[in-house]
C-alpha cells in the first residue's frame, strides 16, 4: 500500500514517524496491536458519534448482516434513514444515498450543474469536498498537510471552471459572480471549515452566500459531511438558520460505514435518473448495512441529552486544555462548535486558510507526539478538525488534560 496506509494522512507524513495500527475499539478508547490504550479524537474523522462499538449500532449491524450484505435493489431501511435525515434537516426534500462523501459532492455538483445549464463553480480554499478532479484546488486538509496545492493526474481541463474564493470573504465572492456574470452554476462550501482545522463562518458569510446565489440564479451547496449532525443535531444549516438549496451528508449517517447522500429541494432534486436526465449510481447504494449503522446513529443524535452531555465534555476540555496551555506558557487558539473542535499554535483567531497556514506547525508536531505518547489520540496535521463523542466523559478528560500539561511543556522546551 502507497505509504503503508489507505487514506494519506494517516501515513503521519507532516508529523513524522509511523503510524499504529489498531487493534480494537470501544467507547472513546483505540487499542493498538501492541496494548498501547489511546483516548481517541478522531472518532474515525468524525462519524462515530456515540463512540467505538455502540451496543445498539453494533446489535443493529449483526441483525441486519444475518439477512444479507447488499441487495442491488430497494429495501426499507433507505426509507426509514432518508426520514430521520428530514426530520433532522428538513430542508432536505428529496434524498440519494451514495458511498461516500467525495460521491456526494462530485454527484451535487453535476446536479447543480445540470439543473442551471452552467459550468463554473466556486469554492473555497481551504475547503475539502472529496478528491474528484474538479475539486482538488486549494483543497486544504491532507492536500495542505502533504504541500500539495493540488494534484498530479488532474488535467487542467478538469478544474478550468473551478473558481477558488476566500472562506469568510463575501468580496472575493463577488468579485468572482462580478466577472462571470451568467455562468456561475453553484457555489459548495463547508459551512464551518474542517479541513483548515475548525474555523467557523464569520457572521453574515452565510447570510451573504444565500443573497448573492438567489440573485444569480445560482445552486448554494452545504457539504455537511462533517458538520451534519456534529455542530448541531440538524447540522450547521439550522444552528446559522440558512437555506441550502443542496446539501452533502456522509460520516455520522453511516455510523462508521461507508455511506454519503446529497438532498435538497425537490424541483432540484427531480433532475436525478430516473426522474430526470441527470445520471447517477451506485451498486451498493442504499446498502442495508450502512442504512441500519446510519439509522441507529441518527437516533442517538437526535436525543436532547445525546447533546447536553457533549457539550459538558466539550466546556471542560476545553476549559482543561487553555489553562494547561497558559501554565506552560505556549499560545493557543481554540474554537468548538457542538462535538467539533479546532486547536492551533497561534496568537492569533483563525479565521480562513491563509491564517491557519500562520499558525506554528512545529509546535503542532512536537504537541502531537507527547499526546501519543501519553495516551492521546489527534488528528496527526494541524489541518484538521477534532471530534468528541458521548463516550467521552471525566475520566478521557482528565486522562487528556494530564496528557496535555506533558505535552505543552514539551512544546515549551523545545
Amino acid at each position: 500500500m502507497p505509504g503503508g496506509v489507505s487514506s494519506p494522512v494517516r501515513a503521519f507524513k507532516s508529523v513524522g514517524g509511523n503510524p499504529f495500527f489498531v487493534k480494537e475499539a470501544k467507547g472513546a478508547w483505540l487499542t493498538d496491536v501492541d496494548g498501547n490504550q489511546y483516548v481517541d479524537y478522531i472518532m474515525s474523522w468524525g462519524p462515530l458519534i456515540l463512540g467505538h462499538a455502540h451496543e445498539r449500532v453494533v446489535a443493529a449491524l449483526q441483525a441486519a448482516v444475518a439477512k444479507g450484505t447488499s441487495y442491488g435493489i430497494p429495501n426499507p431501511y433507505e426509507v426509514e434513514l432518508a426520514q430521520l435525515v428530514q426530520q433532522l434537516m428538513p430542508n432536505i426534500e428529496m434524498v440519494r444515498f451514495v458511498n461516500s462523501g467525495t460521491e456526494a459532492c462530485m454527484s451535487a455538483l453535476r446536479l447543480a450543474r445540470a439543473y442551471t445549464g452552467r459550468d463554473k463553480i466556486i469554492k473555497f480554499a481551504g475547503n475539502y469536498h472529496g478528491h474528484a478532479d474538479m475539486l482538488l484546488v486549494a483543497a486544504g486538509s491532507g492536500v495542505a498537510t502533504l504541500g500539495l496545492p493540488n494534484s498530479p493526474g488532474v488535467p487542467e481541463s478538469a478544474v478550468r471552471n473551478t473558481l477558488t474564493a476566500n472562506f469568510n470573504d463575501l468580496d472575493s465572492v463577488q468579485a468572482i459572480f462580478e466577472q462571470h456574470k451568467g455562468e456561475i452554476a453553484g457555489i459548495i462550501l463547508e459551512p464551518v471549515a474542517g479541513n483548515m482545522g475548525m474555523v467557523p463562518p464569520n457572521k453574515g458569510f452565510l447570510e451573504g452566500l444565500r443573497e448573492m446565489c438567489t440573485q444569480h440564479g445560482a445552486v448554494l451547496i452545504f457539504d455537511e459531511v462533517m458538520t451534519g449532525f456534529r455542530v448541531d443535531p440538524g447540522g450547521a444549516q439550522t444552528l446559522f438558520g440558512i437555506q441550502p438549496d443542496l446539501t452533502t451528508l456522509g460520516k455520522v449517517i453511516g455510523g462508521g460505514l461507508p455511506v454519503g447522500a446529497y438532498g435538497g429541494k425537490r424541483e432540484i432534486m427531480e433532475m436525478v435518473a430516473p426522474v430526470g436526465p441527470m445520471y447517477q449510481a451506485g451498486t451498493l447504494s442504499g446498502n442495508p448495512l450502512a442504512m441500519v449503522a446510519g439509522i441507529e446513529t441518527l437516533k442517538g443524535v437526535a436525543s436532547p441529552a445525546t447533546w447536553d452531555h457533549m457539550a459538558t465534555v466539550g466546556a471542560a476540555l476545553d476549559e482543561g486544555v487553555a489553562d494547561a496551555a497558559q501554565a506552560a506558557g505556549v499560545p493557543i487558539f481554540q474554537q468548538r462548535l457542538g462535538s467539533m473542535s479546532g486547536l492551533f499554535f497561534s496568537e492569533q483567531p483563525v479565521t480562513d486558510y491563509a491564517t491557519a497556514k500562520q499558525c506554528d506547525l512545529e509546535a503542532f508536531n512536537i504537541f502531537f507526539h507527547a499526546m501519543l505518547e501519553n495516551g492521546v489520540y489527534i488528528a496527526p496535521s494541524q489541518f484538521e478538525a477534532a471530534f468528541i463523542s458521548t463516550a467521552h466523559g471525566k475520566k478521557e478528560i482528565k486522562h487528556t488534560v494530564a496528557a496535555a500539561e506533558k505535552a505543552f511543556a514539551q512544546v515549551r522546551s523545545a
